[in-house]
């Protein structure tokens, strides 16, 4: 079996964010980067299906990036990933998801990958738009915000998080497209020994050039920080006395409104 997992790296989202000088994306200079955290349970589940197929599959782990992401990529080759794949551009985020997503589908469309994974959606952008365009691009099935995964030959049994609280069993065949939501599993860590053998294992690196749309299809206006608003007013005392004085905020700020 062969499978693709593809992966973002993101700013940790502790980092402090400051609009760049063009004030399009944030300024990444003094910024912390990990692999995006939907994109962990990709590679876990890849792995996973891999050890439950005895090792008889090859995992194949991209991310489209600068020179940094490579830290990203080899961390998906500690967990368990066979070789990675670096797909060079030094501003990915000028590029929007489709472009991306048409960038993946060029390098996926002649290596017949029986199951595609990818996160849920980036933690920077959460357009959660790449996975379902990727699958459109191959004419492969495609199944968003699974928890819940079941190989059985080359049927797939899944059960996916919907609105409410709600979760939907869904049966597909091969090849197929799945974005991984919070609950899937639970990511390993990279052991030393692992780390060690990841320095040994195969990257390829290639240009986006050579297969980037023109144009986007949507672009980034503005990025700002949003405005500070005022402070709150905390009541005290009695229910009673609480609800009057409620009931007069509510008249003062309302007659202000009109």
């Amino acid at each position: 079996m062969k499978i693709l997992v593809c992966i973002k790296q993101v700013p940790d989202m502790e980092s402090r964010f400051v609009p760049n000088s063009n004030a399009t994306w944030y300024e990444e200079r003094d910024l912390a980067f990990r692999v995006n955290e939907y994109d962990e349970y990709a590679i876990e589940q890849a792995v996973r299906v891999k050890e439950g197929l005895g090792g008889a599959a090859d995992i194949t782990v991209l991310s489209i990036g600068p020179a940094r992401v490579v830290e990203a990529i080899k961390k998906g080759l500690a967990m368990g990933a066979d070789r990675g794949v670096h797909i060079r551009h030094d501003e990915p985020s000028r590029l929007d998801a489709w472009q991306i997503a048409s960038i993946i589908a060029a390098f996926a469309k002649d290596k017949s990958f029986d199951l595609i994974f990818t996160g849920l959606q980036s933690q920077d952008r959460g357009s959660a738009q790449v996975g379902p365009a990727v699958a459109e691009m191959l004419g492969y099935a495609c199944v968003t915000t699974v928890v819940a995964f079941e190989l059985d030959g080359t049927q797939l049994t899944l059960r996916r998080e919907m609105e409410g609280g709600l979760c939907q069993v869904v049966r597909v065949g091969l090849p197929a497209v799945i974005t991984c939501q919070l609950g899937l599993n639970t990511p390993r860590y990279p052991t030393l020994p692992n780390i060690m053998k990841a320095r040994q294992k195969e990257l390829l690196t290639f240009a986006a050039s050579d297969s980037l749309p023109p144009e986007a299809l949507s672009v980034t206006e503005k990025v700002y920080l949003p405005e500070k608003k005022g402070r709150g007013l905390v009541l005290e005392g009695e229910v009673n006395e609480l609800a009057e004085k409620l009931i007069a905020i509510l008249k003062e700020k309302t007659a202000v409104l009109r």
